[in-house]
């Protein structure tokens, strides 16, 4: 598949098309978007904010962009053009704006293999919008996103009827995945999808639960009754262990992998299984926690070790962590019951964006980074490249 990349959103705004009829135009399609996208980085999360901002904002705005009409739109022309931008467009220009930003940041969640290739993770997972189920509508969009860094690479909302095992391999289908390693949960852990990822060039690391009773049950019983000898288990089974502290807990990680199973169990080019273990105490009620989780990668022994794949499995949580839970909760995301056309897609897809553009420019703290270019009109035009 071949994905223009776009420099700034302004370049994604330039080929979304107007659905507008000619007749009563009152404002340029992309002077609207340009509106939308600064309000968006000034940390405005619904269209009556972000039409708010844009009267406050009006003079300044008007100077800056020198539209043909020297006014400002209604909140009611706000809310049409969210509706009618087209998802699907979006989204994949927003690709491009990630691909090139990928590309010209700082290599981040990475894992490198003995022979010195370098491996970049990114994580699958799905996520409801659970403001839109209020009004008796369901949206749920599937992302992959870079390890380490948040950056979405793509999106795409899951259809009502199917689930994220009918949308994944659509998500990535067409992708170049040569030098990468897509992680998963165990919804997604499944034959045709690793086959699937195995046949655009990429590599992939699976949680295995019980979904999957035999494989499950396979990896399960390796490690909880191994058939090496002590002598025999350097050379059988690779252990990596982690002690952190902070937060008021002291956790414990152990990750065990073996390439014993390679030949044994029916599952396409299997390179490792694993078992991880974690432990979390908590310092000042002394209250432990634990679980154990399995998995499945294609990355062989010799390249990646148990190191690497606790690396790369810590490396998922970053699509929760940076992704998810930002947009949630500084974003306002689970709050906004925007539901109406394509709007909530669209907020979803420019949230991304903007957060992107954010970690881009070295903001960690994203609720500085909105106080930062809400302080400015400048500054949020600056960002998505309007100035």
């Amino acid at each position: 598949m071949d994905q223009e990349e776009y420099t700034t959103l302004m370049d994604v705004f330039q080929g979304i098309p107007d659905p507008r009829k000619a007749r009563g135009k009152r404002y340029p399609w992309l002077y609207l978007l340009a509106l939308i996208g600064a309000a968006l980085a000034s940390g405005q999360q619904t269209a009556h904010a972000v039409a708010h901002w844009v009267t406050l904002h009006g003079p300044e705005l008007i100077e800056r962009l020198q539209p043909p009409r020297r006014s400002i739109p209604s909140e009611s022309t706000i809310r049409r053009t969210l509706h009618g931008i087209d998802i699907s467009i979006l989204e994949r220009r927003l690709t491009g704006l990630a691909q090139y930003l990928a590309a010209i940041g700082p290599k981040q969640g990475t894992v490198k293999t003995e022979a010195g290739q370098v491996l970049q993770g990114q994580a699958l997972d799905g996520k409801e919008l659970r403001g839109v189920r209020a009004y008796g509508q369901k949206l749920h969009l599937l992302s992959l996103v870079q390890h380490e860094s948040g950056r979405t690479l793509t999106q795409m909302s899951v259809e009502t009827k199917t689930n994220e095992i009918t949308a994944a391999p659509e998500l990535l289908r067409g992708r170049d995945l040569t030098d990468t390693v897509t992680t998963m949960d165990a919804l997604l852990t499944q034959k045709p999808f690793a086959q699937q990822i195995l046949d655009q060039k990429g590599h992939y690391l699976m949680v295995v639960k019980r979904n999957q009773g035999n494989l499950y049950d396979a990896i399960a019983l390796l490690f909880d009754d191994p058939p090496w000898l002590p002598r025999e288990k350097e050379a059988e089974c690779q252990v990596y262990r982690s002690v952190e502290k902070g937060h008021g807990r002291l956790e414990k990680r152990t990750l065990e992998s073996s390439h014993i199973l390679s030949d044994y169990v029916d599952w396409p080019r299997v390179g490792q299984v694993m078992r991880r273990r974690y432990e979390r105490i908590t310092l000042k009620t002394g209250e432990v926690s634990a679980a154990t989780t399995y998995g499945i990668t294609s990355l062989p022994h010799t390249q990646v070790g148990a190191a690497g794949l606790e690396r790369l499995w810590r490396g998922h949580w970053t699509i929760e962590n940076r992704v998810h839970y930002v947009r949630d909760v500084t974003m306002g995301e689970d709050a906004n019951q925007t539901h109406t056309g394509n709007a909530p897609h669209v907020l979803a897809a420019l949230r991304n964006a903007i957060l992107s553009l954010f970690r881009h420019h070295g903001w960690d703290n994203i609720a500085d980074a909105f106080r930062h270019h809400n302080a400015s009109v400048n500054r949020a035009l600056a960002l998505i490249g309007a100035s």
